[in-house]
């Protein structure tokens, strides 16, 4: 796994689902395109546009959470830590708490609230976009999240994002994990 940005592109797998996004969203209208600032989703964005001309926005505050001494590792070490870990725990070896992640997701997402284009497509990863979407329910970040299947279009209108955004800003000033949500 890799946080750090430029990171890796694409793999072959990554390919595909990125053309297979391409595929899903082919007759949608999109007035931006939003990338992390790691390679891989700059190029499933590229791909899912397919040679589109949208104006394109690199916004770090949807980069995948800092992994501190758990970088280029398994994830399952980075997860068998965070699991016994307070949402406000620093992660060790200079990493992110998930409240921090939260509270730059949320600014992320006030950035793309500002915007004028009606429809975005974000691109981003399992973490945020998880945090993100359940917030967009109203419902706090659980210790274990539930996967999100990669390069998979979730919509979300401008209410729900701008409730994500809430949600994420009230979780992270006071961070207690929710029950895990299937």
């Amino acid at each position: 796994m890799s946080s750090l940005p430029p990171g890796e592109g694409l793999s072959e797998l990554g390919l595909e689902e990125a053309l297979a996004l391409r595929e899903a969203i082919a007759h949608e209208p999109v007035g931006l395109g939003v990338a992390s600032r790691l390679a891989r989703t700059q190029e499933t964005l590229d791909l899912a546009l397919g040679g589109r001309e949208v104006p394109r926005l690199v916004l770090p505050g949807l980069d995948e959470i800092g992994f501190g001494s758990f970088e280029a590792g398994a994830l399952a070490e980075y997860r068998t830590w965070a699991f016994a870990n307070e949402p406000d725990a620093l992660c060790p070896g200079g990493g992110e708490s998930r409240a921090h992640a939260a509270e730059r997701f949320a600014g992320a997402l006030d950035t793309l609230l500002a915007r004028e284009e009606d429809v975005v497509l974000a691109v981003s990863h399992s973490l945020p976009i998880r945090y993100v979407l359940d917030a967009a329910d109203g419902a706090f970040p659980a210790a274990q999240i539930v996967h999100v299947a990669h390069a998979t279009p979730h919509e979300l209108d401008a209410a729900a994002v701008e409730r994500a955004a809430e949600t994420l800003r009230a979780w992270a000033a006071a961070p207690r994990f929710a029950e895990r949500r299937f």
